[in-house]
């Protein structure tokens, strides 16, 4: 009696964001004139997110290469499923970007945040960077779409190799600093049993970093009440017209996605989805209600083998693969955030801009998985390459945990077809249990 007590009293973090967030459109709409002195509270939340993102990928992106260690189930069926997982995120990121290209959520709302905007050279655009001017001083509009693709291909080629790790650290190159961490990566796991010790280093920083994330994420509250508060005083309310236009965009961008799913089981599986829909309501509730892919792994697994026929190498090893790097709802969200800040604060953003925030994105969304919040920590990533403000996270921080539980759907549905498809394709699939009606 007393635990249900207890628990009763304490509220779930994601109620305290929401409650933040209400609070703070109550305190900006009444108490404008004071709300310049919760600023600051939302910018150290700010920089706490900031101050993790380059350690964060760096030891994450070291831990998880070098904690594959089946070799020979890498390099066949491993091999396939990043790919597949890698190019379905890339897709999404692409899913996000046209529907943030075409509604403009952000567009009608103006959020200045320039006095704390990340300055010009932080991200990838650096001097050995110069992606708007080539030899022979045309800009980018002057040339073809051919003619830029290769402009971009070579310059980024060039530039994601760091001259010095610690400066690209420093610096917030943040390609610079995955390139760093894949690089070491793979050394360690060339040098064997001599890098196990840094390997199980590398693995303790990691799990140190994703640490400082729930402590900062536990903040999130504050931070959302404070910058709730001083953008909802400082550009009234319309502000928040464009927050709930925005989640609709968000979720009508996820609802494509879910039908793109069937259309790969279709197109690379020979099979029709509704089976696959009709069974995976049960892992999809769970992940709706839990917003963990973690959480809805075990079910997922079990609904695969014994209600789809899938096999159990597939099951458990391409489907935890997946929940460790392929986030797709998570890579169509950090697009749209991506496209609504640079509508809201109002800047233009060039092919080579479009073309960072699809890598970063996709590099983000795999660096989300598995961390609570880690949407907003890895957004950091994908705004810092392109120069755009991050002060705005902590307001979208207020709605996060609704379209968290989307997310959630979308990626674990995402991970479920990827399973489904490579073990049709290895020849491993029970077809009479994936179309019996029978559970």
């Amino acid at each position: 009696m007393k635990s249900n007590t207890k628990s009763r009293g304490i509220m779930k973090l994601w109620q305290k964001v929401i409650l933040g967030l209400l609070l703070g459109i109550v305190a900006g709409i009444w108490l404008k004139e004071y709300t310049e002195y919760l600023k600051p509270i939302g910018t150290i939340f700010i920089n706490l997110i900031k101050m993790v993102v380059v350690p964060l990928i760096f030891f994450s992106l070291i831990a998880g290469i070098t904690g594959m260690t089946d070799s020979q189930a890498f390099k066949r069926v491993g091999s396939k499923a990043v790919i597949a997982f890698l190019l379905t995120a890339m897709f999404a990121v692409c899913i996000g970007l046209v529907f943030g290209t075409v509604f403009k959520p952000g567009e009608g709302v103006k959020i200045n945040f320039e006095e704390t905007a990340p300055k010009p050279a932080a991200g990838i655009h650096n001097s050995v960077c110069n992606f708007d001017a080539v030899k022979d001083g045309t800009k980018p509009e002057d040339r073809t779409v051919i003619q830029q693709i290769a402009q971009i291909t070579l310059s980024m080629a060039v530039c994601i190799v760091p001259t010095n790790a610690i400066d690209a650290m420093a610096s917030d190159h943040i390609l610079q600093v995955v390139v760093f961490a894949i690089f070491v990566a793979f050394t360690l796991n060339a040098l064997g049993e001599q890098g196990k010790p840094l390997v199980e280093f590398s693995q303790r920083c990691a799990m140190l970093v994703f640490m400082m994330i729930r402590i900062i994420i536990s903040f999130s509250p504050y931070g959302v009440f404070a910058l709730t508060a001083w953008v909802v005083g400082t550009q009234g309310v319309e502000v928040l017209k464009a927050l709930f236009y925005f989640m609709a965009v968000v979720a009508g961008a996820m609802v494509v996605q879910y039908l793109i799913f069937g259309l790969l089981i279709i197109v690379f599986a020979r099979l029709s989805p509704m089976p696959f829909y009709r069974k995976m309501i049960e892992p999809q509730s769970l992940a709706f209600s839990t917003s963990s892919s973690k959480a809805t792994l075990a079910t997922a697994m079990e609904t695969l083998q014994t209600k789809m026929g899938v096999s159990k190498n597939s099951a458990s090893f391409v489907l935890p693969l997946g929940a460790s790097i392929n986030m797709d709802g998570t890579a169509i969200y950090l697009g749209i955030c991506a496209l609504f800040f640079a509508q809201a604060t109002g800047t233009v953003l060039h092919v080579h801009e479009y073309v960072l925030i699809v890598l970063t994105s996709t590099l983000a969304s795999i660096g989300a998985a598995g961390i609570p919040g880690g949407s907003l920590i890895m957004m950091g990533m994908v705004l810092t390459s392109v120069g755009l403000p991050l002060e705005g996270i902590a307001l979208i921080a207020g709605v996060d945990r609704i379209l968290d539980m989307i997310r959630t759907t979308i990626n674990i549905t995402g991970d479920s077809a990827i399973t489904l498809i490579i073990d049709k394709t290895e020849g491993t699939l029970n077809e009479k249990k994936y179309y019996s009606k029978t559970e």
